[in-house]
């Protein structure tokens, strides 16, 4: 599904470069569920950036589908994540001029589904908020909210699922909630699910672990 090949990735500060990942590589196979671990400034954000095409490496390549990324205009990259991809962050990254149902809508809307709003209520119901389906974000607890991002991400059947700490903003107990609802939906349909966290218990739940260490995978 998806290949990390010496992947390396340099910024500039201050008066030098600072590496933050080096000779990165990696593959993640259809339908595995793979989690990426690390302390704070290992790189698991930043590596999971490259692996969706929203930046680009400094060395190396990562191989979406067979797809050099690089290889992409920025639009065809752009193309390809909506063909693909679905996305769950730790700030759910909701829309807050549009309600839950328009949220979930979107991403279908954009890909020129017709039955997005028929969907985005199906998927909606799915997660437990079939009676939010009007409320903005606002008026959403943290733990809705996430709820309304899953769904959002799964309405679209993505085959590859990124999801960055995506139980960060949330208490024990709902994060749980939450990571049971992302694991049944990505068992329902298949989705390979590369999932960026901090929990030792979360990432057991994962085929495989992948751990980083001061940007290089341990």
């Amino acid at each position: 599904m998806i290949e990390a090949a010496n992947l390396g990735k340099e910024v500039q500060s201050g008066d030098g470069r600072l590496v933050i990942l080096h000779q990165i590589s990696f593959r993640v196979m259809a339908g595995e569920a793979v989690a990426v671990v690390g302390a704070s400034g290992s790189g698991k954000s930043t590596l999971l950036g490259l692996l969706a095409g929203l930046d680009l490496p400094s060395e190396g390549k990562v191989l979406l589908a067979g797809q050099d990324l690089a290889q992409l205009t920025e639009d065809g990259r752009a193309a390809l994540r909506g063909r693909m991809l679905g996305f769950v962050f730790q700030s759910f990254q909701l829309l807050p001029a549009l309600t839950a149902l328009e949220n979930v809508m979107l991403p279908l809307e954009l890909a020129g589904r017709r039955d997005a709003g028929a969907t985005a209520r199906e998927v909606l119901g799915r997660v437990g908020l079939e009676g939010r389906l009007d409320h903005y974000p606002k008026h959403l607890s943290g733990g809705e909210q996430q709820r309304v991002a899953l769904a959002r991400a799964f309405a679209v059947r993505p085959q590859l699922l990124l999801a960055d700490e995506p139980t960060g903003n949330l208490d024990a107990a709902t994060g749980s909630q939450i990571i049971e609802l992302m694991f049944a939906m990505n068992a329902e349909q298949g989705t390979t699910l590369i999932l960026v966290s901090h929990d030792e218990v979360l990432a057991k739940r994962c085929n495989r672990v992948l751990r980083l260490v001061g940007g290089r995978l341990a």
